[in-house]
């Protein structure tokens, strides 16, 4: 028998058999061929596959591979097959499974996910399906990554991130599967939302963008309520079109699980200030009560949201269940560190109000405490040892929250910043990254974040008290906020509940030229529109190009209109060059 380095070799020189899995069985699917002729397959695919299919998580040898099926077509005694070949056609084979029907069921709310890693050749693009009684799913495109050692011309990312279903429709995703230059697509988190009409920040003006849980309630109260969320998120087309297209890498922030979560050490549960288990006296602020919810919430992102993570499914604490962050490598141009900073985090600073507490906490300087975390300590040696042993080209970070400073200044002193649910909020951590990248002489440093529904393009400095423009040994990186699929900006989102006034000094501090003013580090700011931004690397620069589609229109063939680009070189790493003019 061939044994596992020729075979790996012989896939590679692209002439591989279509049955290459034979020589080994995987955990969730084995060897297989179709049962019946493939042209004889019926082409109804929404009636079995109700979700259509989607890839995540490229390493050279594989992905993850993910479908549905639709309960109502589901049979005990029925498999699944899956093909993956290198044409649209599927004439060249390269892979062929069967999946038991024993793996199929209610447990997992009849998801599918199939790991490859190992079995497919590097930089590759590949063409997959699944088949289950007698008809063929949708056809899904996936990419592998560069071989370690390689340094490839270019890699082009997608960057997505808060795609609240109620609060628009996904022009935005339609557009970007259209584009056939991104080697895979980063989702920064909110990719559910776990509300059906929170006022705060659900104006619910779409009347067939509703949602109706099954608990009855306007929040996600457990696993059924949290499982029909993401099924009808992901009956979405424009949604489905995008996952069909690209491969994704997703982590997720708090609407996966409930607003501006944290980690409450004090009683070793979920911190959920706005959640009903929390503020509701039915419910008594239980421990175990939250406990549950966050684990409910992280069993349903496991199976409709594809990844390769560490799961425990014998564990019943959440931070021995799942663990989400991880690292990605494409060749020698550029690690990625996805990052996840829910699960860990401490509370608030200046408590979990809105107004005057979690945004805008005048008077409050907790944020400087060094006891506060934002990642755990696992995750943070993790992260900056990963960082200052990285040696490729480019080091990006795959982040939730703004990692840089959003604050009221008076000649560089900080007043206050504006959202301590950030990483303002937690300024101690992010000062102990900081030392590591310059202690270690990390360079091209880049930080692709979301959360805030605004456009960003940023220098990442050690002190942002520090406006020496001359002095490139504070200058770290670059950060990238992606904006908001569809959620409410950042003025309708942090305005509800505050007063007229509170209102109109939100509103005038976030203006593009009062942000400027009071961070001038922060090079491009924009928090009037929606869509979706790329993130293009080379072996001499990055450069994030911002798109803006709009979401009151449920069609795919929407506007696609640049705001910004923003470019950095690895050469001048203190320069970043703006041009806002479109192309």
């Amino acid at each position: 028998m061939m044994n596992r380095r020729k075979l790996l070799q012989t896939l590679a020189a692209g002439i591989g058999s279509p049955f290459l899995v034979t020589w080994a069985q995987a955990a969730d699917w084995s060897p297989g061929t179709l049962p019946i002729d493939a042209n004889l397959l019926s082409r109804d695919s929404a009636r079995v596959f109700d979700l259509s299919v989607s890839s995540a998580d490229p390493t050279p040898g594989g992905v993850v591979l993910w479908t549905h099926i639709a309960p109502g077509a589901w049979k005990s005694t029925e498999p699944l097959y899956l093909q993956v070949a290198r044409d649209a056609a599927f004439a060249d084979l390269v892979l062929q499974a069967r999946v038991e029907p024993s793996r199929i069921g209610a447990s997992a709310d009849y998801t599918v996910k199939l790991d490859l890693d190992g079995h497919l050749a590097p930089a590759t693009t590949y063409w997959y399906r699944f088949v289950y009684d007698a008809t063929v799913s949708r056809t899904g495109r996936a990419r592998t990554a560069p071989a370690a050692g390689t340094q490839a011309a270019r890699l082009k990312f997608g960057l997505l991130t808060c795609q609240d279903y109620t609060n628009g429709y996904y022009g935005a995703l339609a557009r970007l599967a259209q584009d056939d230059s991104l080697d895979a697509v980063l989702h920064l988190g909110d990719f559910i939302y776990e509300t059906a009409g929170d006022p705060r920040f659900q104006s619910l003006p779409y009347a067939d963008r509703t949602l109706v849980l099954p608990s009855g309630g306007l929040v996600s109260l457990g696993l059924q309520d949290y499982r029909f969320i993401y099924r009808t998120y992901r009956a979405d087309p424009h949604l489905q079109a995008a996952m069909e297209r690209h491969t994704f890498i997703c982590i997720p922030d708090d609407h996966e699980t409930s607003n501006d979560c944290y980690w409450d050490y004090a009683r070793d549960t979920l911190g959920a200030p706005d959640h009903p288990f929390t503020t509701d006296t039915q419910y008594g602020n239980d421990p175990a009560l939250l406990r549950r919810l966050k684990l409910d919430a992280q069993r349903a992102w496991s199976e409709y949201v594809p990844a390769r993570v560490a799961l425990n499914e014998g564990a019943t604490h959440p931070h021995d269940f799942l663990r989400q962050y991880r690292r990605f490598a494409f060749g020698g141009l550029l690690d990625l560190f996805m990052i996840e900073n829910r699960s860990y985090r401490s509370a608030h600073p200046c408590g979990e109000g809105d107004a005057l507490q979690r945004y805008l906490p005048l008077g409050c300087t907790n944020y400087n405490d060094a006891n506060r975390t934002m990642l755990g300590a696992a995750q943070l040696n993790w992260l900056t040892e990963g960082l200052a042993s990285s040696r490729a080209t480019w080091k990006l970070m795959g982040n939730q929250t703004l990692f840089g400073q959003l604050s009221l200044t008076f000649l560089g002193t900080n007043l206050s910043p504006i959202n301590v649910d950030a990483w303002d909020g937690y300024a101690a951590e992010r000062r102990r990254i900081a030392d590591v990248l310059r202690e270690a002489k990390v360079k091209n440093f880049v930080v692709a974040t979301g959360d805030l529904h605004t456009y960003i393009a940023a220098q990442v400095k050690r002190d942002y008290g520090n406006l020496n423009p001359f002095d490139t040994g504070n200058q770290l990186g670059v950060e990238f906020m992606t904006p908001a699929v569809t959620s409410s900006n950042i003025g309708e989102m942090l305005s509800q509940g505050m007063t007229t006034d509170q209102k109109t000094r939100l509103i005038n501090g976030l203006s593009k030229a009062a942000v400027q003013l009071n961070n001038p580090h922060i090079k491009f700011f924009d928090s009037t529109r929606h869509g979706y931004s790329t993130l293009e690397f080379t072996p001499t620069w990055v450069e994030w190009v911002a798109y803006a589609v709009a979401k009151n229109v449920d069609s795919g063939d929407l506007l696609r209109s640049c705001i910004a680009r923003q470019r950095k070189s690895t050469l001048l790493p203190w320069l970043m060059a703006l041009s806002t003019d479109g192309y």
